[in-house]
């Protein structure tokens, strides 16, 4: 496996996401499209150590009659912060908890990464359909 060349620095593992910190409350409208984002997300590549940004979009039908409580979502997002974690794997451990949270089939959790080494990274898992 290749090693990161240069400094690299310490980060946490998928153990500290924090999960229980979501919360959701009552809400029985199983056809209202539900859109939220945040352009604060950050957590760790394992490769470099260095940090990687993204916005994040979370779209959803609250079929399982709850809605995420958004400050609770801000407190799940940001125990992301140090940790090491590829931005595949990123979205799909989104698109799981919020699943779980929410029991809704209808969930697609969109994250659009800030360039690194001139590529830039959007990754999505679900579907609205």
């Amino acid at each position: 496996m290749a090693v990161a060349e240069g400094n690299t620095y310490k980060f946490k593992g998928e153990e500290a996401i924090d999960v229980s910190v979501l919360e959701s409350f009552a809400f029985a409208s199983p056809k209202q499209y539900i859109k939220t984002e945040t352009k604060e997300f950050s957590a760790v590549c394992p490769f470099s150590g260095l940090p990687d940004i993204a916005k994040v979009r979370i779209e959803y039908y609250p079929e399982g009659g709850k809605c995420v409580e958004l400050k609770s979502l801000k407190y799940y997002m940001i125990s992301y912060r140090d940790v090491g974690i590829y931005q595949e794997a990123a979205t799909k451990r989104m698109y799981d908890d919020l699943t779980s949270l929410l029991e809704t089939t209808k969930l697609k959790v969109t994250t659009m990464y800030e360039p690194r080494g001139g590529f830039y990274t959007t990754c999505i898992e679900g579907s609205l359909d």
